[in-house]
């Protein structure tokens, strides 16, 4: 974590410093993943009810003197509302901001690389399940002629990089290929993160035998390979732990909600497209700040209430989701 001056540092009741905020900018998204958002979509926050940039903006430069240092643009689909170049921009100009990051699913990126970093973006993560165009439209549920490599290319000549590329492992319906996700790393800089599937809310057709554990992911990735674990440029902010193959370019990396929780060391909060300063993705707490925002009112003492009630840990093994329908509620 940055030096900052005594007292000023954020810390929940458990001691954790948070310096990372995920910025949720819409509930709406041209996909409908399996594990993320029901086929008929959901009940749409109206317009009025959403953050406007300049809003988020304001969040965030209430937050940075406390120590915030780093955040990133989710969705839903984030690219998919308008404009989005003008918020990276003000982030940007908020100087205590060291990494401005997005989630994407990347079918806009081949049109849109340039101008995000062009606007101050620093990096870009990169949603992909599947290689094979048949098994991306079955599994997005909708035929956007995306090609995960094609939006690798563009974020990398952009200047977004390291460029991550996340994979939901789901048994049955992709984990068989996890060793030619885990080939793209040998020759191409790029780094795969395998997720744990997490199921959420009303999506019932996957339940937790879809879980596919990570230790079974990389002995997967093993048969390439010997896998030494890496501590390279990928490491970011996140959980994730990370190896690389003898001689790759790039790295492998494993993310693990299910088979072993990383809450003890948990260093962000969330903000939905609505406002709420939500603590823990699985939790039910949040702390509403839109209207205090809209008022001219100051955030400060509604940040240290929420980080005061943060949580230990998520309670997702034990089937409570804190209320959540769909992980594109809250841009996971």
């Amino acid at each position: 974590m940055s030096a900052h001056a005594p007292g000023l540092v954020l810390t929940d009741q458990f001691g954790r410093g948070i310096e990372y905020l995920r910025i949720s900018v819409t509930d709406r998204c041209n996909f409908r993943c399996v594990y993320c958002m029901p086929q008929e979509g959901l009940p749409w926050l109206p317009k009025a009810e959403i953050l406007r940039y300049e809003e988020i903006a304001e969040v965030v430069r209430q937050l940075a003197p406390l120590g915030l240092r780093r955040v990133r643009i989710t969705g839903g689909e984030p690219t998919i509302r308008p404009g989005l170049e003008q918020l990276i921009a003000q982030l940007r100009a908020v100087a205590e901001v060291e990494d401005i990051a997005l989630s994407t699913n990347g079918a806009k990126l081949p049109q849109m690389a340039a101008g995000l970093r062009a606007a101050g973006l620093d990096r870009v993560n990169i949603s992909a399940d599947s290689l094979r165009p048949d098994r991306i439209v079955a599994i997005a549920r909708r035929d956007l002629g995306l090609d995960p490599l094609v939006a690798f290319d563009a974020a990398l000549a952009a200047g977004l990089g390291p460029v991550k590329l996340n994979v939901v492992v789901m048994r049955g319906i992709n984990d068989d290929e996890v060793a030619d996700f885990a080939r793209l790393t040998l020759d191409r800089a790029l780094h795969v993160r395998f997720i744990e599937l997490m199921p959420v809310g009303d999506l019932r057709e996957l339940t937790f035998d879809h879980v596919v554990p990570s230790t079974e992911v990389l002995e997967r990735v093993a048969s390439l390979g010997a896998l030494a674990e890496d501590e390279g440029p990928a490491r970011g902010n996140g959980p994730a732990a990370y190896y690389r193959l003898a001689g790759a370019a790039g790295t492998i990396g494993v993310i693990t909600p299910m088979t072993h929780t990383y809450c003890g060391s948990c260093n962000r909060v969330r903000l939905t497209a609505d406002g709420r300063l939500r603590t823990c993705l699985y939790g039910d707490h949040e702390v509403a700040l839109r209207e205090p925002l809209r008022a001219g009112e100051p955030l400060e003492p509604l940040f240290r209430r929420a980080l005061a009630e943060k949580p230990k840990e998520h309670s997702l093994l034990q089937l409570k989701v804190g209320g959540l329908k769909a992980l594109s509620q809250v841009g996971g």
